[in-house]
């Protein structure tokens, strides 16, 4: 059964905005393997506990995804990073600082404890601290981190103009929905990190010229 939760809408000022609190009945179904979708500052995302092998076997199906394709974590502050990253090049570390929380997801080589479903068998991981406090705080209750591929079938759009479209598209396959309104239609920017030299891996919201701006400031 898929459940619906509508969340407050009226977020001008997310910074003002206190943690949402969850019902206690979702964060155990969650720990326990279970699927959420919620909003971000970007798309709507899919997400579950990273460390759970249940839960990433569920995200795997519920995308259509191939296993070989890395999955995004949001972490619920940038602290959290050494925990998944085995290494932090300079360069990164003043992006985070600079551009966190924001669009930027960084690619960085990943802990050896990150599981092969989220590195998709790779030596990195995708990293984000998203400007939104529904993700942040799904991730604090999780394990630091929660998975945010988009909501979406692999190959289908991931912008979503009512919490109706995605019941209907995903009803029976996720157990919660937490509603806020149509979200942006456009994802996070994806830099590749594992030196001080950037690779833009994908151009979202923030521009990449922008990174490279504010890097060569110095």
């Amino acid at each position: 059964m898929t459940r619906l939760i509508l969340l407050d809408a009226a977020r001008a000022d997310r910074s003002m905005t206190p943690e949402p609190r969850f019902p206690e009945e979702m964060v155990a179904s969650l720990r326990a393997g279970g699927t959420v979708i919620f909003p971000t500052d970007t798309l709507y995302g899919l997400g579950v506990d990273p460390r759970s092998e249940t839960g990433l076997n569920r995200l795997l199906a519920v995308k259509g995804r191939d296993r070989g394709k890395p999955i995004p974590l949001l972490l619920s502050e940038g602290e959290q990073v050494d925990r998944w990253a085995r290494h932090v090049p300079p360069a990164a570390a003043r992006l985070m600082e600079r551009f966190w929380p924001g669009a930027l997801t960084l690619v960085l080589p990943a802990d050896p404890g990150v599981h092969p479903a989220v590195t998709g068998g790779g030596d990195t991981v995708g990293l984000r601290v998203p400007d939104h406090p529904v993700p942040r705080a799904l991730a604090a209750v999780l394990s630091g981190a929660v998975t945010g591929t988009s909501a979406n079938r692999s190959g289908n759009p991931g912008a979503w103009g009512s919490a109706e479209e995605i019941v209907r598209e995903f009803t029976g396959a996720v157990d919660w929905v937490l509603w806020e309104g149509a979200g942006n239609s456009t994802g996070s920017t994806v830099v590749r990190m594992i030196d001080d030299d950037p690779v833009l891996l994908r151009e979202g919201v923030l521009p990449f010229r922008d990174i490279i701006e504010f890097l060569q400031r110095g």
